[in-house]
């Protein structure tokens, strides 16, 4: 660490404290040249959480953004906030997990997970999200879903 003072990077630790629920370390710090005491703070700096979009941009993971989505496909169904939110947290913790490499995630596998729970959950709430998520061109495809649901494919 660089002395404010006189520039030196020679200095010792004098006292390290642990600050806001151990997020940030303040370090009490003299210089050995000049002997000014200065502080210094060290925090955690983590990697922005990205998805990656179809034609390759990038940007960063929006909680909301998903939510709003569920919260569409489930509206007017059987399922509580506190559900909503429970399935949120899974796909975001699902995505984490399976961007935790590259600190990444694309579109396509964002949307399977979301797919994959809201499957699990309400079964009509899957259909709409995929009728928007598939792009459904044309009722054919939107009644090949419901047939997949249905098991009758």
């Amino acid at each position: 660490m660089r002395c404010p003072y006189c520039g030196s990077f020679d200095d010792k630790v004098i006292e390290s404290r642990t600050m806001a629920n151990g997020e940030s370390i303040r370090r009490r710090r003299e210089c050995i040249s000049c002997g000014y005491r200065f502080t210094s703070y060290e925090h955690i700096e983590e990697k922005q959480f990205m998805v990656v979009k179809r034609d390759g941009r990038r940007q960063p993971f929006d909680r909301t953004k998903l939510e709003k989505g569920i919260e569409r496909a489930l509206e007017k169904r059987a399922v509580s906030n506190v559900e909503i939110d429970n399935l949120v947290n899974e796909i975001q913790d699902k995505a984490v997990i399976k961007g935790k490499i590259s600190n990444e995630i694309s579109t396509q596998e964002l949307g399977e997970l979301v797919l994959e729970k809201l499957f699990e959950t309400d079964k009509v709430a899957y259909i709409r999200f995929a009728s928007v998520y598939r792009h459904f061109e044309n009722i054919d495809e939107f009644i090949q879903e419901v047939k997949k649901v249905g098991g009758l494919v």
